[in-house]
């Protein structure tokens, strides 16, 4: 483990939470009616910051790159494709019902342990799947050998997922919700889709889904792509847009959420068996690097490489970059090779030609696919999350006090700048901040604000997470035109002319 890695306090979920919804980042939806779980609403500067992650990742992976197109793709589409990519009859989810409490699980992510002592099971613990959940059933155990008078060693407690315990142990193992055996039910399939209607009948031919993923409105325009925009092998096609899942149990924030948005691309390659692992460890540095790009610490990313046993059968291998969040370490980021899955299958139930003719190699094929796909929304909270930061700074007084910050990296934050006059009732001074604010609005979005003292300001935007305060004060229109810019994350200040502040700014939040 690297020094900084041990030396970073990861915040709280709850800290995170709270933060964004004083801060107007993210709000639960639908809130004035109680809440709706699973669905989420961006606030004025979590709308800023979500536009700002998305502009980040099509500047890299379009605009910079030859090879890669973009589309936008309906997100209801012809129910046959969902049939054709298999998501009709095998996108699901194992459900587990608490009978009792009335509260579901996933049956994946429910685990259970026999609790043995010196070799004989005395009952069994069941906990939800978290970072602390092998804490969490040691209590358990502990406490059912204490409530039972039980003598003897406690052995170390193995969990496994309650989708492997067998139909005896269905009657032994307890809900974590009441604690008490027999209430939770046998894995059944859920299939995690959205239904809609589509036209004036509500009847089965009427009968679509909201799109669980963007890939497919990929795959399905293909050959539109190929036929308009002049692509060849190897090429790329792009796509930013919402999906929806009927998730089971949806948690942690926006880390799993019904309603979501994703980055993700399509790259059609040759199907000769040297060039996909080639292309798939490019993909994945090119996906690494622009994390590190968007200010996402190194040491906060790993690489989670699926076992073969574990792969779909269409897949020749799947790595996830994976984020150290507060709740543990989960998938951020998943990079797969597909083959040609999922084209084969639309040529197979549209009746169309998804061949390419490749010019160079003078033969027709279907090309394999690498996907790297990325969500919007996770992505925000592991920015979130790397920038929060606790720390201490003088305020106007010079006595030390603990101050909250987000330390975005420039080109990401909300806000890139704040301009300040330092008295609001000087109009010479008024005037001339807002003559630099209209110009820098010009290319950024910038914060006016005038209320309370400096210190109190710097505080403000510190929070929020905006990288640079600039304060006209009587030395700018009195004496040099220069003004005073704070740097949020050193809180150093240096003076520039006023004709120097756009050049300046520039190359700091591009940097």
């Amino acid at each position: 483990m690297s020094d900084e890695k041990a030396q970073r306090k990861l915040p709280t979920l709850e800290s995170l939470v709270t933060l964004c919804k004083r801060r107007g980042f993210i709000f639960q939806s639908s809130e004035i009616y109680g809440g709706y779980a699973g669905f989420f609403d961006y606030g004025p500067l979590g709308a800023e910051l979500k536009k700002n992650i998305k502009d980040a990742w099509w500047r890299a992976m379009v605009h910079e790159r030859d090879e890669i197109v973009g589309i936008d793709s309906t997100i209801i589409m012809h129910p046959e494709i969902w049939r054709a990519s298999g998501h009709v009859e095998g996108f699901n989810d194992p459900m587990v019902d608490c009978r009792e409490s009335k509260k579901r699980y996933r049956a994946d992510q429910l685990f259970f342990s026999p609790v043995k002592v010196d070799g004989n099971v005395i009952g069994y613990v069941s906990v939800e799947e978290s970072g602390t959940m092998q804490a969490e059933a040691g209590e358990k155990a502990n406490e059912l050998k204490r409530k039972q008078a039980v003598q003897g060693t406690l052995e170390a407690i193995e969990l496994k997922e309650y989708t492997e315990a067998s139909p005896e142990e269905y009657a032994l193992i307890p809900s974590p919700a009441t604690g008490k055996p027999g209430s939770l039910t046998p894995p059944r399939q859920f299939n995690l889709m959205f239904e809609t209607q589509v036209g004036p009948l509500a009847d089965a031919s009427s009968k679509s889904y909201l799109r669980p993923e963007t890939a497919q409105g990929i795959f399905q325009n293909f050959k539109n792509v190929v036929d308009t925009g002049r692509v060849k092998i190897p090429f790329g096609i792009a796509q930013i847009g919402k999906a929806f899942r009927n998730e089971i149990t949806p948690r942690n924030f926006i880390f799993r959420s019904r309603e979501f948005e994703q980055m993700e691309i399509e790259y059609f390659i040759d199907p000769d068996e040297e060039t996909w692992p080639r292309v798939y460890q490019e993909w994945i540095e090119t996906c690494k690097q622009w994390l590190y790009s968007i200010g996402i610490p190194e040491d906060m990313v790993g690489e989670d490489v699926h076992p073969q046993e574990k792969l779909s059968h269409y897949s020749k291998g799947t790595t996830d970059l994976t984020f150290t969040f507060p709740f543990g370490t989960q998938e951020l980021w998943g990079i797969a090779c597909r083959g040609n899955f999922d084209l084969g299958q639309h040529q197979k139930h549209s009746g169309k030609s998804m061949e390419f003719f490749d010019e160079a190699r003078k033969e027709k094929y279907i090309p394999h696919v690498v996907e790297p796909s990325l969500g919007v929304d996770r992505t925000l909270l592991a920015v979130l999350t790397a920038a929060y930061c606790e720390d201490e700074v003088p305020n106007d007084k010079g006595v030390p006090e603990t101050r909250t910050v987000l330390k975005f990296h420039p080109s990401i934050a909300p806000f890139k700048a704040a301009v300040f006059p330092l008295l609001k009732n000087k109009e010479e001074l008024v005037g001339t901040a807002r003559e630099l604010y209209r110009k820098l609005q010009r290319r950024w979005n910038v914060a006016w604000d005038v209320g309370g003292a400096i210190g109190r300001r710097y505080r403000r935007q510190d929070e929020i997470g905006t990288p640079f305060c600039i304060t006209i004060d009587f030395d700018t229109i009195e004496k040099d035109q220069t003004v005073t810019i704070r740097d949020r994350d050193t809180t150093e200040q240096v003076r520039i002319h006023l004709d120097e502040v756009e050049a300046w700014l520039s190359e700091r939040i591009y940097a």
